[in-house]
């Protein structure tokens, strides 16, 4: 009998979207913990020297009198991300038009939770750090790591409701548009306003595509490129493209659903009326047959969703693991961690994803909750909600992201943000874990 891992056991029999996009987030949790950890040994051991020279190796492209050149690490956090924030994109839009932010009875309470959530870490950041030279770094608490939020919460089955997965889920996405957004405004030094002006005479092409019903990937994609090549030399971070690339995609099928079952019935009738051939070979218009159903299951799924589906195993296999090995390897002098870990940047960073985090997001929730404006969710409680607000200050990928973006050139002050980026996510995570294992309790029916 085959052995289920925890997470395989709770989604071996996923069929629905948000079921598939639960289990991919869970699966890139994990595997981003593992590539952390080989960053953190690689960057403490004798391998640090070519650790640290193989990401700041230049790699460059020439066309012509045309030049780009920048190291892995640069490639990494502006190229390969931006398929990262693509996805985010694409997460966005399906929580909007079809997800848990559909609703607004629903989503109003991971809304005010999450704005809760991100103003209060800036807050205290800024409070810690106003007036000094690091108070550039207050979107760096803001985020919460939706892999690793999600991972912890599947991990524990059933002793949490579905519905606070879902809370959890919304809240996050919420989180991300707002990190995107405060990367967008806040952290870009100077606009080329004459690449910006071509980025978005891009986006109105894309947007032209999706008027006319264009449902093939290869021009949303190379449209995409182009943007993305103006947005980077724009000022604006290049990777917001990929968000905005993403709001582009159609949702809405080709072919209506109700006729696709007509259809396909009429298609499969036609194919079982072919003799069965003696050595099990095809009529050719069995083979007509069966691309034309290829063809109309194409068509009655969005581009978007498929998008989503095949997207999410090369960004978690590549892109994640990746940016893991290219930003998470810091060098651990234990004799001097105490000092650095109260610099006011590790300081705020940490009080921000913990205290700020927890208060912002539970707080909000108790409040609303009290005032009518929200409910909890299904078969949860006030306690488990503290649990989940404490799974939010898991920062990590969207808060190294900002912590490179504020202190663009200090090496000193992004080495003190991303000790207290680690620290903070590695005790909210397990406190977080800890306290919904075996000190909230579900609420009884």
């Amino acid at each position: 009998m085959k052995i289920y891992a925890p997470w395989e056991k709770a989604f071996k029999k996923v069929s629905t979207p948000f079921e598939h996009f639960i289990h991919a987030q869970t699966t890139t949790g994990i595997i981003l913990m593992v590539t952390t950890l080989i960053a953190l040994i690689l960057a403490n051991t004798p391998l640090a020297d070519a650790y640290i020279h193989l990401f700041h190796t230049k790699i460059s492209i020439y066309i012509g009198s045309w030049s780009l050149s920048h190291s892995v690490h640069h490639w990494i956090n502006d190229g390969l991300m931006a398929f990262f924030f693509f996805m985010v994109g694409l997460e966005i839009k399906r929580e909007v038009l079809v997800g848990e932010l559909s609703n607004i009875k629903i989503a109003i309470l991971p809304i005010l939770a999450a704005i809760g959530g991100m103003v209060l870490p800036a807050l205290i950041y800024l409070a810690i750090n106003n007036g000094t030279e690091g108070s550039n770094g207050w979107g760096i608490p803001m985020a919460t790591d939706i892999a690793f939020a999600i991972s912890a919460l599947v991990l524990l089955g059933k002793r949490v409701s579905t519905s606070l997965v879902t809370f959890l889920v919304a809240l996050a996405i919420v989180d991300d548009l707002g990190a995107v957004v405060v990367i967008a405004l806040f952290y870009t030094d100077t606009i080329n306003l004459l690449p910006l002006s071509l980025a978005f005479a891009s986006f109105l092409v894309l947007v032209s595509f999706n008027r006319f019903g264009i449902h093939t990937i290869l021009p949303y994609f190379l449209m995409g490129t182009i943007m993305w090549l103006f947005m980077l030399e724009s000022g604006v971070h290049a990777t917001i493209a990929g968000v905005i690339a993403a709001m582009t995609i159609p949702s809405i099928p080709k072919y209506a659903p109700v006729d696709f079952s007509k259809h396909t019935a009429n298609l499969l009738e036609e194919y079982d009326s072919y003799p069965v051939a003696t050595d099990h070979t095809m009529h050719e218009q069995q083979k007509a047959i069966l691309q034309n159903i290829k063809d109309k299951i194409d068509a009655v799924g969005t581009p978007s969703l498929r998008l989503e589906h095949s997207l999410h195993l090369p960004v978690s296999l590549l892109v994640i693991p990746l940016f893991a090995l290219a930003n998470a390897g810091i060098a651990i002098d234990f004799s001097s961690i105490g000092k650095i870990i109260f610099e006011p940047i590790s300081l705020g960073i940490m009080l921000g994803l913990v205290v700020g985090k927890v208060l912002g997001i539970a707080g909000v929730a108790f409040l609303a909750i009290k005032l009518g404006i929200a409910k909890l969710p299904e078969g949860s409680t006030m306690n488990q909600i503290f649990g989940v607000a404490f799974l939010g200050g898991i920062g990590f990928t969207m808060s190294i992201f900002v912590a490179d973006l504020a202190f663009i050139g200090n090496e000193s002050f992004i080495f003190q943000a991303k000790v207290g980026i680690l620290a903070a996510s590695l005790f909210a995570g397990l406190f977080g874990f800890l306290w919904l294992r075996f000190v909230a309790n579900k609420a009884t029916d």
